[in-house]
């Protein structure tokens, strides 16, 4: 996995308890975001359906950011639960995480990523645009979601 002198990529457990931490905080982040906290439709990730869980680590073992994967077909997976600690923001951590999970997509098969990010989340809508991701119409369980904003990106 990726490491730099500042930060590592681990694969880990969903129910890693550093991995719940982070999730909780990014759900209160966009809760704060949204107003509220009705901002995902559809099952939420859970360890059943998340096929991959990466995790970042800073230089003290702290954990500073995550992503996973999830199946949703035999040629394709989700994004899901992308998010870096406002600290580490802009050190280079959420491209390391996003190309490792892009890394462990295709070692499984999957020839294209997609994600849902939102209308209040515009610094993920230009992350993920700066990362080669292309809009696409809502699919799934956002296809009605007027907040939901989709992306692929097809994995060479």
């Amino acid at each position: 996995m990726p490491t730099t002198a500042t930060w590592t990529i681990e694969a880990r457990d969903w129910e890693d308890p550093q991995g719940v931490a982070l999730r909780t905080c990014q759900r209160a982040e966009l809760d704060e975001r949204y107003g509220c906290d009705d901002h995902e439709p559809g099952p939420l990730p859970s360890a059943e359906d998340v096929s991959v869980f990466l995790m970042a680590f800073g230089p003290g073992g702290e954990a500073i950011g995550c992503g996973a994967l999830r199946e949703l077909d035999a040629e394709s997976s989700e994004i899901k639960r992308m998010y870096v600690v406002p600290g580490s923001r802009g050190s280079g951590v959420a491209p390391a995480l996003l190309a490792a999970l892009e890394d462990a997509a295709r070692e499984r098969g999957w020839g294209t990523v997609k994600l849902e990010t939102g209308v209040a989340q515009p610094d993920a809508i230009r992350f993920y645009e700066r990362e080669g991701y292309h809009r696409i119409p809502r699919f799934g369980h956002y296809a009605d979601w007027d907040i939901s904003v989709c992306y692929a990106k097809f994995l060479a």
